[in-house]
């Protein structure tokens, strides 16, 4: 299965129950948008204009919620999934955000290859990319469309769903806490699980990140599977 076939259970069902299914799915997923856009503040510091590259934009969440911190911040939303891109666009239209967004339906690799962004997104992308190579694709063509010393966030599921029964039970209660019953959490986690292959640790994250010509993964977030890491071009130092 290639990336952009992965994209394809993102369906028009799936897409518009993302943005409820992932508040349960990820205990924090607000707190995650917001400490994103914290991180990207920090370090942007005077650059309020600045360019953001997001990577699978998904329903628009990382525009909303960076766009209310920084007003001037300026977005090119990527994503290959057409219902997701179309809710998308609607959700930041609603916020007033259309002209600052501009929206490409495909991969960071239909981007011209001179474009030049001043940050980057990656968020619940990376553990449903199939295999190494598609990982190392995308975060490659993220590279070379970042200035040198642009920081990225990557954030994701970071290890193995079966290695770790205890963290997978308690994402089952999770669901359970939240009224759906046994027959929906064998559903709903089969969904998450489809086609599903996160890196086995932080660890691994890291060296997919050095062999994209990023420096270390510096952790800002963490809940059950999940973690959100600021990493530079180019090996910069943070801020």
């Amino acid at each position: 299965m290639s990336a952009s076939e992965s994209a394809k259970k993102f369906d028009p069902a799936r897409a518009g129950e993302y943005d409820q299914q992932s508040r349960i799915a990820l205990a924090g997923y607000d707190a995650c948008h917001e400490l994103t856009a914290c991180m990207l503040a920090s370090v942007l510091g005077e650059n309020r204009a600045a360019s953001v590259l997001v990577v699978g934009a998904g329903t628009g969440q990382e525009m909303l919620t960076i766009g209310k911190l920084e007003p001037s911040c300026r977005f090119t939303a990527v994503d290959p999934s057409a219902p997701m891109v179309e809710l998308g666009r609607d959700r930041v239209a609603a916020a007033g955000l259309a002209e600052r967004t501009e929206f490409v339906l495909g991969m960071v690799a239909d981007l011209p290859k001179d474009a030049r962004f001043d940050a980057a997104t990656l968020i619940g992308v990376f553990h449903h990319l199939p295999g190494d190579a598609a990982k190392h694709e995308i975060l490659a063509d993220i590279a070379t469309r970042l200035k040198p010393g642009a920081p990225l966030i990557i954030a994701g599921n970071r290890r193995r769903y079966a290695e770790h029964p205890l963290l997978l039970n308690a994402w089952r209660q999770r669901w359970r806490l939240h009224g759906a019953s046994a027959e929906e959490i064998d559903a709903k986690i089969g969904k998450i699980l489809q086609g599903a292959d996160p890196p086995a640790s932080e660890q691994v994250i890291a060296e997919f990140l050095r062999a994209a010509g990023f420096g270390a993964p510096h952790l800002f977030f963490s809940s059950l599977f999940w973690g959100a890491w600021i990493a530079f071009r180019d090996g910069a130092p943070a801020q």
